[in-house]
């Protein structure tokens, strides 16, 4: 098949749907482009639905080029891409969950999101099954001598949200993983249908609540693609500073708690204390210490002061006296590396094949990271190395945890010192007509999807939001074959996917 750009340039284009074009194909076309991403040629980007048609995000990696194909299910049947795509799997059981738009030939047709505790099947379809689905749910059958299984979840020892794992073993080492999600589904996709964008933005700064910074970034951006406006460049700089602040917050948790499963608390201890100063930081610089709801559409709801940039400035001071003991203690303690080295080892033919964001991806070679990839204000004008290691394991996911909080402590520095004066914000015009936009903003997880259609006015049509966990969860099932049981909680955290982001 020819490339995406040339696929995109000889279609029926959707009018007003920035930046990238979306594509209406038929479904030869759609099977081609099927074909194509089973082969390697694309990468799936995302997949969502509404009543009557499907939706497909790509990006082809060789020349940057993002697109959106659209296929009309008037019958509410369509190919299933993961009969050949296994990426795409789940994402077609959300979305028959949620549309009842039957993927023809799908592997598997349990339900994803729906659990049979919904009062109808379908709820977001344009006329609802009011017969609930069967609540029986069948995992995967075990065959061979000497195999056991072991429920986990979804309620957790820790204080952590709710996912069911299924192991099976041979004595202690683990021969498949099926993960069971969907316990902490909101109706995020149902809320965002005729929201206005204030009600919106709230609902995307709390899809995944460890990320409110990155999703308040994507909606804004996906709301600004659409109606065809950049936010100030005050703005953008103080978007970046709180993503920064965000992704170090994070990371430092990560880093602490995955030392923590390989029963070495004093790191946990002390990543916990710079933790809590990059969360004061944030209250003292933007009145709130995860800074949710601060990135609204057109820009930024808080300015900062004196005080905020030096508190900022204090903990980059801090966290740059304090954290490299640390990485050194990590390095140097051989219990440590013992468990973390050759652990959970992502394939390098799985990452080819699911493209995974953020820590995942790049622990395991593939060079990705939107901020550099895809750049947007600010990271257009910023520095930024990104740290690629090869061996997939526990201790790669580490290390490239270390290496971005440095780059965000640079970055950091970076926006600090070319803070530009003027607007935060600028008035929405309002749609004269239904218009679409589409944005990939870098979390601390990886890429981010948000994807909406505004109705002529201010309320959401449509809107999608796709977390990077959708394709890394499958990974985490992948990376724990032939581990031993009690590794689970060490390759969990090292992925830290979310389970709230994922379940809508």
């Amino acid at each position: 098949m020819a490339g995406l750009t040339e696929l995109l340039r000889k279609r029926d284009m959707a009018a007003s749907h920035r930046p990238w074009p979306r594509v209406v194909v038929t479904a030869e076309v759609w099977n081609e482009t099927v074909a194509a991403l089973a082969g390697g040629q694309w990468q799936l980007l995302g997949l969502w639905g509404e009543p009557d048609r499907i939706h497909m995000a790509l990006r082809d990696e060789a020349d940057e080029t993002i697109g959106v194909i659209t296929l009309d299910c008037p019958a509410r049947r369509y190919p299933s891409v993961g009969l050949h795509h296994p990426p795409a799997l789940r994402l077609e059981r959300a979305a028959r969950d949620l549309f009842g738009l039957e993927p023809v030939g799908l592997p598997d047709v349990r339900g994803w999101l729906d659990h049979g505790n919904w009062d109808v099947k379908y709820p977001l379809a344009a006329t609802p099954d009011p017969t609930p689905i069967d609540k029986t749910y069948v995992f995967l059958p075990i065959e061979g001598d000497g195999l056991h299984q072991i429920p986990v979840g979804p309620v957790h020892a820790g204080i952590i949200e709710p996912g069911h794992f299924r192991f099976t073993a041979n004595g202690e080492t683990v021969v498949r993983l099926e993960q069971r999600l969907g316990y902490v589904h909101k109706g995020i996709d149902g809320l965002m249908t005729g929201a206005t964008l204030d009600a919106a933005s709230k609902l995307a700064g709390r899809t995944s609540g460890d990320s409110t910074v990155a999703y308040g970034f994507a909606f804004a951006r996906a709301v600004e693609a659409a109606l065809g406006v950049e936010a100030p460049p005050r703005g953008a700089h103080l978007r970046g500073l709180m993503a920064e602040l965000e992704r170090i917050a994070n990371h430092l948790g990560d880093f602490g708690a995955i030392c923590n499963d390989a029963s070495f608390a004093l790191i946990q201890a002390h990543c916990a204390v710079l933790r809590e100063k990059v969360l004061r930081a944030s209250q003292t610089a933007f009145g709130h210490r995860l800074m949710r709801d601060r990135i609204v559409p057109g820009g930024v709801a808080a300015d900062i002061g004196t005080d905020g940039i030096g508190a900022i400035r204090a903990l980059l001071t801090d966290i740059k006296a304090l954290f490299p003991a640390l990485v050194e203690l990590y390095d140097n303690t051989a219990s440590l590396q013992d468990r973390t080295v050759t652990t959970g080892t992502v394939k390098a033919h799985l990452v080819r094949q699911y493209a995974p964001g953020g820590v995942i991806g790049r622990a395991s070679g593939r060079a990705f990271d939107v901020r550099k990839n895809l750049a947007y204000a600010p990271y257009d004008k910023l520095a930024l190395d990104m740290p690629v290691l090869e061996a997939g394991d526990v201790n790669a996911r580490v290390w490239i945890r270390i290496r971005e909080i440095e780059q965000s402590l640079s970055l950091i520095a970076q926006l600090l010192d070319d803070l530009p004066p003027g607007a935060l914000r600028i008035d929405l015009p309002l749609a004269t007509a239904p218009c679409e936009g589409m944005a990939l903003v870098e979390g601390f997880r990886g890429d981010i999807l948000v994807w909406l259609r505004l109705d002529a006015g201010d309320r959401i049509a449509r809107c999608h939001l796709r977390d990077p966990s959708w394709f890394q969860w499958p990974l985490l099932e992948a990376a724990i074959e032939d581990n031993i049981v009690a590794d689970f909680p060490l390759c969990n955290k090292s992925f830290n996917c979310s389970y709230s982001g994922h379940d809508l």
